[in-house]
C-alpha cells in the first residue's frame, strides 16, 4: 500500500533536494502541507507533491518558451 503522506526527507529524497530545501518549501507555501503529532511534524499528501512537480514542469516550459535557447536579445 502506498502510504498517503510524506515525511520531509521522503520530499526530499522525491525531489534530490535537501531537508533544508524541501523545509523551505513547505514554510513559504510552495508545497501544501499538515502539521501533525503532539510535536507537529510536517507531513506532506503525495497527491500535493505530484501537483507540486506537475505545476513546476508547467512553471519551467512557460520560462523556457518565453526565454528560448540561443536567442539574439537586443
Amino acid at each position: 500500500m502506498t502510504k498517503r503522506f510524506l515525511q520531509l526527507a521522503d520530499v526530499a529524497e522525491v525531489l534530490d533536494i535537501s531537508a533544508a530545501q524541501a523545509y523551505a518549501l513547505v514554510r513559504s507555501g510552495d508545497l501544501p502541507a499538515i502539521k501533525v503529532g503532539g510535536r507537529g511534524q510536517w507531513r506532506v499528501e503525495a497527491t500535493e507533491l505530484e501537483g507540486y512537480i506537475q505545476r513546476m514542469y508547467a512553471q519551467t516550459r512557460t520560462f523556457v518558451e518565453a526565454h528560448p535557447f540561443g536567442a539574439e536579445t537586443d
